[in-house]
């Protein structure tokens, strides 16, 4: 997908000293440094367990306890 983006020319300026470094092309840039972004963003097993940070009963004697009370 193509999208259009307004950058500052400050930005411009370091992209394309860092593209000549590399030696690859500006959208190959702005392309890791989206991916970077995103694998930075993405949520990890410690979000998605978040609930249980401060418990110091391990997840399985709770599910234990609370089935024995059924």
């Amino acid at each position: 997908m193509r999208t259009l983006v307004d950058i500052p020319d400050r930005q411009i300026k370091d992209l394309t000293a860092i593209c000549e470094a590399e030696k690859v092309s500006r959208a190959e840039v702005v392309r890791r440094a989206i991916s970077d972004y995103l694998e930075k963003k993405k949520p990890g097993v410690a979000e998605a367990f978040g609930l249980w940070k401060g418990r110091k009963v391990d997840g399985l004697t709770y599910q234990e306890q609370a089935r024995s009370e059924w």
